[in-house]
C-alpha cells in the first residue's frame, strides 16, 4: 500500500503551482498545456527550472492531475520528476504539497528549501510560501504570496496561491477576488473554478448558488474527470438534495472506477439518510478499492465508518472501531500510520468528552499526546513540536471545560495563549477562545460564552453549535435559530458533526 488523502497536513495543500520553461531556464511565457483527455487546459506561466526534458514532463503530468482532483497520481508523478532530476527544488515543493504523511511533507518541503538557490526568484518565492506556513508565519506567508502576483500577475497559479492564504486569514472577500482573477486569466482551466466553488461552499458568507455555477463550469471543461461531479454532489448536499448527491457520486465513481472516494462520499450521504448498512457498505467498498490500487487512502477512511455508529446512536460502538483502529495501523499501511493513530485517538477524545466519558478522554489524549510529540522529535523543527503541544494542550483544556473544572481550563487556555503567542498569525487565539468559551458555558455563563465562541474559528461547525445553545439560553430565540437552520443542512461528515447532528435537526425549523 501507498498514498493517504490530503487531509493530514493542512500547510501542504496549496493550490497547483506552475510550470513552462526550458531546461534550466526561466521564463514566464504563457502556454497552454493540454490535458492527455483533450479537455481542460493547464495554464502554465511561472517559471520551472530543471535540467531534464523527462522531469518537466513528469511535472507537467502531476499539475495536471493536482489540477483535476487526482491527488495520489498526481503525487506519484513529482516523484518521478525529482527521480528524474534531483536537484529540482519545484519538484519537490509539488511533492510536498501532495504529500500523503507528515513525514513525507516535512522531508520534501525540506528538500525544496535546501535546492531553492538553484531555482527561479519565482520558484524561491513559492517555496517561501509553503515555508512560511509551515512555521506558522501567516503573514509572512501573505507577503510572500503578495510578492508573488507582483512579479507575476499575468499567472492564474499565483493568484489561486494568494486566494488560498487569504481563505487562511479568513479574508474571504478578497480570496474570492483572487480566485475571480485566475479565472479571467485561465477561463479554460478547471482549478480555478473548483477552488471557487468550494471557498462559496465553506467559507462564509456561504453562496451554495454561486458554488454550483463553479462546479458546473468545471464539469463542463472537465467532463471525463470525476472531482467535479464529486464537487457537484458536495454543493447538493449543502442544499439538502441528498439524493441528487447521491447520483452526482455515482457519476463520479462511473468516472473513476477503482477510486474509493466516490463511494466514501456517498457513504455520507447514506449516514444521513440514516441507510446506515448502505453507508458501511459503501465504506468498505472505498477501503477495498483503495486497497486494490495500491494506496493506502483506506485506514483514512475508516473513522467515517465509525461515525456511522454515532449517527446510528451508538458512540460507544465508534470508539470501540477508532480504537480498532489505532492498535491495527501499522498493519493497514505502510506510510503514514502514525497519522493513522493520531486521526483515530484525536476523534475517540473528542467522542468521549461529548458523550461525559472523561476519563475514556484523557487516557485517548495521553496515547495521542505521546505520538504526537514522537512525530515531533522526528520532524525535528521547534515549530512543528510547539504547534503539536499546542493541540495537545486545546484538548488537555476542552477536557477541563466540558467537565465543569473551569480553574484548569482557565490554566490551560493561558499555557495555550503562551504558545501561540510566537506564531505570526492574527487568528492565533481562536483555540484560546473556545476553550474559555465552552467552559464559560458549562459554567452557566451564557453571555460569556457567546462573547468566546464568537471569537473562535467562524467556520467550526461545534462550536456555532454550542454559541447557538448559548444564544438559546440568553433568550435570542431568533439568532439560535438561524444557526441551528444552516447546521441542519450542513451535511458534511466529521466528528463533530456527527455528534450534534440529531440534536440541531430536533431544534431547526427547517
Amino acid at each position: 500500500m501507498k498514498k493517504a488523502p490530503k487531509r493530514l497536513a493542512p500547510l501542504a495543500m496549496i493550490p497547483l503551482l506552475a510550470a513552462c520553461a526550458d531546461q534550466g531556464t526561466e521564463t514566464t511565457d504563457a502556454m497552454e498545456f493540454e490535458s492527455p483527455a483533450g479537455e481542460a487546459t493547464v495554464v502554465m506561466t511561472l517559471p520551472v527550472t530543471t535540467e531534464s526534458e523527462a522531469a518537466r514532463q513528469d511535472f507537467d503530468e502531476g499539475l495536471y492531475a493536482l489540477d483535476v482532483g487526482r491527488p495520489n497520481e498526481a503525487n506519484e508523478a513529482f516523484e518521478a520528476a525529482v527521480a528524474d532530476d534531483p536537484n529540482f527544488a519545484l519538484g519537490y515543493l509539488m511533492v510536498a504539497s501532495s504529500a500523503t504523511s507528515t513525514e513525507e511533507f516535512t522531508t520534501n518541503l525540506a528538500r525544496a528549501v535546501e535546492l531553492a538557490d538553484n531555482a527561479s526568484p519565482a520558484e524561491q518565492t513559492m517555496i517561501l510560501i509553503m515555508q512560511r506556513g509551515f512555521e506558522a508565519d501567516v503573514e509572512g506567508q501573505l507577503a510572500a504570496a503578495l510578492e508573488l502576483v507582483e512579479m507575476n500577475p499575468e499567472s492564474p497559479r499565483a493568484w489561486m496561491r494568494l486566494a488560498g492564504v487569504q481563505a487562511g486569514m479568513n479574508d474571504i472577500a478578497d480570496s474570492r477576488e483572487s480566485l475571480k482573477k485566475a479565472i479571467e486569466l485561465a477561463p479554460n482551466m478547471a482549478a480555478p473554478h473548483m477552488a471557487l466553488g468550494n471557498n462559496y461552499l465553506f467559507l462564509d458568507p456561504k453562496d451554495f448558488n454561486a458554488a454550483e455555477t463553479h462546479f458546473q463550469a468545471a464539469m463542463d471543461l472537465a467532463p471525463d474527470e470525476a472531482q467535479p461531479y464529486d464537487l457537484m454532489g458536495d454543493v447538493h448536499r449543502a442544499q439538502g438534495k441528498l439524493e441528487l448527491a447521491a447520483m452526482d457520486y455515482g457519476k463520479a465513481a462511473e468516472r473513476a472506477p477503482d477510486n474509493g472516494s466516490p463511494l466514501q462520499q456517498r457513504g455520507h450521504v447514506n449516514s444521513f439518510l440514516g441507510n446506515y448498512d448502505e453507508a458501511r457498505a459503501d465504506y468498505n467498498k472505498a477501503i477495498e478499492l483503495e486497497n486494490a490500487r495500491g494506496t493506502n487512502n483506506g485506514p483514512f477512511f475508516i473513522p467515517f465508518r465509525a461515525y456511522v455508529n454515532i449517527h446510528a446512536g451508538d458512540p460507544d460502538a465508534a470508539i470501540a472501531e477508532l480504537m480498532e483502529l489505532n492498535a491495527n495501523a501499522e498493519s493497514l499501511t505502510t506510510e503514514g500510520a502514525i497519522d493513522v493513530k493520531i486521526i483515530a485517538l484525536s476523534n475517540v477524545v473528542q467522542i468521549a468528552m461529548h458523550y461525559g466519558d472523561f476519563e475514556t478522554a484523557a487516557e485517548a489524549l495521553v496515547a495521542a499526546a505521546v505520538l504526537m510529540r514522537q512525530q515531533g522529535e522526528e520532524v525535528g523543527t521547534e515549530q512543528f513540536q510547539r504547534s503539536q503541544e499546542q493541540t495537545i494542550t486545546y484538548w488537555e483544556g476542552m477536557i477541563a471545560a466540558r467537565s465543569g473544572d473551569a480553574a484548569t481550563a482557565q490554566v490551560k487556555a493561558d499555557e495555550l495563549t503562551a504558545l501561540v503567542e510566537p506564531d505570526a498569525n492574527p487568528r492565533r487565539m481562536e483555540a484560546v477562545h473556545q476553550i474559555l468559551g465552552i467552559s464559560a458555558f458549562f459554567q452557566g455563563d451564557y453571555p460569556g460564552a457567546i462573547e468566546h465562541l464568537s471569537a473562535g474559528n467562524p467556520n467550526n461547525i461545534y462550536m456555532k453549535y454550542y454559541r447557538a445553545l448559548a444564544l438559546e439560553e440568553t433568550g435570542d430565540a431568533e439568532a439560535a435559530g438561524a444557526i441551528y437552520d444552516e447546521l441542519a443542512v450542513y451535511n458534511f461528515n466529521g466528528v463533530g458533526y456527527a455528534m450534534i447532528r440529531a440534536d440541531v435537526l430536533e431544534r431547526s425549523a427547517m
